[in-house]
């Protein structure tokens, strides 16, 4: 391979991530079926019971629900922070389509304005996480692994 086809690859591949990633996120906070998105109210009683379910699944105590709100608080500001104006995203990235050429200018500035924001905001969450997993029992614990392995990001379901 060529000298320069190598960063090619390398600038392509996350690009198109973080475009796969701005587009998610636009995505997020929006409910199925076109109903647009969640209310802030929706959003507290969403994690609410996000709260009961993992609260009823791993036994939690009450200093151990009160990490887990403070996460799910978290990931609500977080979300708030990365995905904007309800909305936005979506007329961001269709603004990207909006002439006879794709502005990848636009593009690149979208991308890294997200990757900025994902950046600022994530120690929070991840010291919100570290807090609520360290409270948690070794059998506690051991039940969020096993989910992890399971699951595969389904939920909570039962």
């Amino acid at each position: 391979m060529s000298r320069w086809f190598k960063p090619w690859i390398r600038r392509s591949l996350i690009a198109a991530t973080a475009l796969t990633v701005t587009l998610g996120l636009g995505a997020c906070g929006h409910r199925p079926y076109g109903h647009g998105p969640m209310s802030e109210g929706e959003w507290v009683a969403a994690s609410a019971k996000m709260v009961d379910r993992i609260g009823s699944r791993l036994d939690l105590d009450a200093t151990q629900r009160q990490h887990l709100q403070a996460l799910a608080d978290t990931l609500r500001a977080q979300r708030a922070q990365v995905a904007g104006e309800p909305g936005s995203g979506r007329r961001e990235v269709q603004a990207l389509f909006a002439g006879e050429r794709f502005d990848l200018a636009g593009a690149q500035s979208l991308v890294q304005r997200k990757t900025s924001a994902v950046q600022t905001a994530s120690p929070p969450v991840l010291q919100a996480l570290a807090t609520f997993y360290d409270s948690l029992k070794p059998a506690q614990q051991a039940k969020v692994r096993e989910f992890l392995a399971r699951e595969r990001g389904h939920g909570w379901r039962g």
